[in-house]
Protein backbone atom coordinates (compact mmCIF):
# COMPACT_ATOMS: atom_id res chain seq x y z
CA UNK A 1 0.00 0.00 0.00
CA UNK A 2 1.27 3.58 -0.99
CA UNK A 3 1.14 6.13 1.42
CA UNK A 4 -0.42 9.86 0.32
CA UNK A 5 2.54 12.39 0.00
CA UNK A 6 3.02 14.15 2.97
CA UNK A 7 1.50 17.98 2.73
CA UNK A 8 4.28 20.89 3.25
CA UNK A 9 3.12 22.58 6.54
CA UNK A 10 0.80 25.50 5.79
CA UNK A 11 2.54 29.10 6.47
CA UNK A 12 0.94 30.96 9.46
CA UNK A 13 -1.33 33.47 8.91
CA UNK A 14 -0.90 35.05 12.32
CA UNK A 15 2.51 37.71 12.22
CA UNK A 16 5.37 36.11 13.80
CA UNK A 17 7.71 37.57 16.58
CA UNK A 18 10.59 38.05 13.79
CA UNK A 19 7.86 40.18 11.16
CA UNK A 20 8.22 43.25 11.92
CA UNK A 21 12.26 43.42 12.36
CA UNK A 22 12.19 41.50 9.39
CA UNK A 23 9.45 44.07 7.37
CA UNK A 24 12.11 46.72 9.13
CA UNK A 25 15.14 45.92 7.02
CA UNK A 26 12.82 46.10 3.86
CA UNK A 27 12.02 49.24 4.65
CA UNK A 28 16.03 50.06 5.42
CA UNK A 29 16.68 48.82 1.17
CA UNK A 30 13.17 51.56 0.65
CA UNK A 31 15.18 54.00 2.14
CA UNK A 32 17.89 52.84 0.35
CA UNK A 33 16.09 52.63 -3.38
CA UNK A 34 15.36 56.57 -2.58
CA UNK A 35 18.45 57.63 -1.70
CA UNK A 36 19.57 56.63 -4.88
CA UNK A 37 17.15 57.94 -7.25
CA UNK A 38 14.73 55.15 -7.33
CA UNK A 39 10.76 54.48 -6.01
CA UNK A 40 11.00 53.87 -2.23
CA UNK A 41 10.34 50.28 -2.57
CA UNK A 42 12.36 47.19 -0.67
CA UNK A 43 12.07 43.56 0.04
CA UNK A 44 13.84 41.12 1.55
CA UNK A 45 13.47 37.12 1.42
CA UNK A 46 14.20 34.82 4.79
CA UNK A 47 14.20 31.36 4.87
CA UNK A 48 11.92 29.14 7.51
CA UNK A 49 15.14 28.86 9.62
CA UNK A 50 15.73 32.64 9.71
CA UNK A 51 18.44 32.83 6.95
CA UNK A 52 18.34 35.94 4.43
CA UNK A 53 18.06 35.04 1.17
CA UNK A 54 18.08 38.08 -0.75
CA UNK A 55 17.42 41.34 -0.42
CA UNK A 56 17.24 44.29 -2.70
CA UNK A 57 15.40 47.48 -3.67
CA UNK A 58 13.72 49.13 -6.42
CA UNK A 59 16.14 50.03 -8.93
CA UNK A 60 13.69 51.20 -12.06
CA UNK A 61 16.08 54.95 -12.59
CA UNK A 62 19.00 53.43 -12.27
CA UNK A 63 18.84 50.59 -14.60
CA UNK A 64 15.94 51.90 -16.93
CA UNK A 65 14.38 48.81 -16.30
CA UNK A 66 10.78 48.88 -15.72
CA UNK A 67 10.44 45.47 -14.30
CA UNK A 68 13.33 46.40 -11.45
CA UNK A 69 11.03 46.14 -8.46
CA UNK A 70 12.18 45.27 -5.08
CA UNK A 71 10.02 42.10 -4.98
CA UNK A 72 11.52 40.95 -8.45
CA UNK A 73 15.06 42.00 -7.58
CA UNK A 74 15.04 39.93 -4.55
CA UNK A 75 13.31 36.91 -6.56
CA UNK A 76 16.70 37.24 -9.21
CA UNK A 77 18.82 36.53 -6.38
CA UNK A 78 17.94 33.14 -6.04
CA UNK A 79 20.01 31.06 -7.87
CA UNK A 80 20.58 27.77 -6.13
CA UNK A 81 18.60 24.69 -6.13
CA UNK A 82 18.93 24.83 -2.42
CA UNK A 83 17.40 28.19 -2.85
CA UNK A 84 14.88 27.53 -4.48
CA UNK A 85 13.63 24.70 -2.60
CA UNK A 86 13.26 26.04 0.29
CA UNK A 87 10.71 28.74 -1.14
CA UNK A 88 7.78 27.26 -0.13
CA UNK A 89 8.41 27.59 3.82
CA UNK A 90 10.17 31.15 2.83
CA UNK A 91 8.31 34.55 3.66
CA UNK A 92 8.62 37.52 1.25
CA UNK A 93 8.79 40.90 3.26
CA UNK A 94 8.07 43.84 1.40
CA UNK A 95 8.13 47.35 2.40
CA UNK A 96 4.63 48.31 0.43
CA UNK A 97 2.09 46.07 -0.40
CA UNK A 98 3.18 44.22 -4.16
CA UNK A 99 2.18 45.49 -7.12
CA UNK A 100 0.33 43.00 -9.93
CA UNK A 101 3.43 42.15 -11.79
CA UNK A 102 5.10 41.38 -8.37
CA UNK A 103 2.53 39.18 -7.29
CA UNK A 104 2.12 37.12 -9.99
CA UNK A 105 6.38 36.36 -9.50
CA UNK A 106 5.76 36.11 -6.17
CA UNK A 107 2.75 32.87 -7.58
CA UNK A 108 5.29 31.91 -9.90
CA UNK A 109 8.02 31.06 -7.17
CA UNK A 110 6.42 29.12 -5.10
CA UNK A 111 6.85 31.91 -2.03
CA UNK A 112 3.74 31.06 0.29
CA UNK A 113 3.98 33.83 2.76
CA UNK A 114 4.16 37.41 2.07
CA UNK A 115 4.33 40.20 4.97
CA UNK A 116 3.95 43.85 3.80
CA UNK A 117 3.92 47.45 5.41
CA UNK A 118 1.77 49.68 3.04
CA UNK A 119 -1.24 48.92 1.90
CA UNK A 120 -2.15 49.80 -2.11
CA UNK A 121 -4.62 52.04 -1.04
CA UNK A 122 -2.94 54.47 1.37
CA UNK A 123 0.00 54.43 -1.39
CA UNK A 124 -2.82 55.43 -3.87
CA UNK A 125 -3.36 58.19 -1.56
CA UNK A 126 -0.12 59.27 -1.45
CA UNK A 127 0.57 58.70 -5.52
CA UNK A 128 -2.43 59.58 -7.12
CA UNK A 129 -1.53 58.83 -10.61
CA UNK A 130 2.51 59.31 -10.52
CA UNK A 131 2.45 55.72 -9.76
CA UNK A 132 1.93 52.44 -12.20
CA UNK A 133 -1.25 51.08 -12.91
CA UNK A 134 -0.26 47.64 -11.99
CA UNK A 135 -0.16 48.73 -8.40
CA UNK A 136 -3.58 50.62 -8.66
CA UNK A 137 -5.41 47.99 -10.40
CA UNK A 138 -5.56 45.20 -7.66
CA UNK A 139 -4.94 44.13 -4.46
CA UNK A 140 -1.38 41.60 -4.31
CA UNK A 141 -3.82 39.49 -1.57
CA UNK A 142 -7.00 39.23 -4.42
CA UNK A 143 -3.85 37.58 -6.81
CA UNK A 144 -2.51 35.59 -4.47
CA UNK A 145 -5.86 34.45 -3.30
CA UNK A 146 -6.18 32.64 -6.99
CA UNK A 147 -3.22 30.53 -6.21
CA UNK A 148 -2.81 26.80 -6.88
CA UNK A 149 -1.65 26.66 -3.59
CA UNK A 150 -2.50 28.97 -0.46
CA UNK A 151 -0.43 31.79 -0.30
CA UNK A 152 -0.78 34.15 2.70
CA UNK A 153 -0.81 37.75 2.38
CA UNK A 154 0.15 40.11 5.88
CA UNK A 155 -0.78 43.55 6.21
CA UNK A 156 -0.49 45.95 6.55
CA UNK A 157 1.82 46.11 9.28
CA UNK A 158 3.81 49.03 10.81
CA UNK A 159 2.33 51.66 8.56
CA UNK A 160 3.76 54.83 9.82
CA UNK A 161 7.14 53.41 9.68
CA UNK A 162 6.34 52.31 6.31
CA UNK A 163 5.51 55.93 5.27
CA UNK A 164 9.12 57.15 6.38
CA UNK A 165 10.66 56.35 2.89
CA UNK A 166 7.81 57.84 0.87
CA UNK A 167 7.91 61.13 2.75
CA UNK A 168 7.81 63.81 0.54
CA UNK A 169 9.00 61.52 -2.55
CA UNK A 170 5.25 61.60 -4.54
CA UNK A 171 5.17 65.69 -3.98
CA UNK A 172 2.99 65.74 -0.96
Amino acid sequence: MTLPAPHPPQPSLAPQARDEDLLRLAFQWAATARARGNRPFGAVIVAADGQLLAEAYCNISESGDCTGHAEINALRQLRTPAQLESLAQATLYASAEPCMMCAGAILCSGIRRVVFGLANDHLRQLCGQRIDSFRSSMAAAELLALAPQPIVCIGPLLTEEALEPHAGYWGN
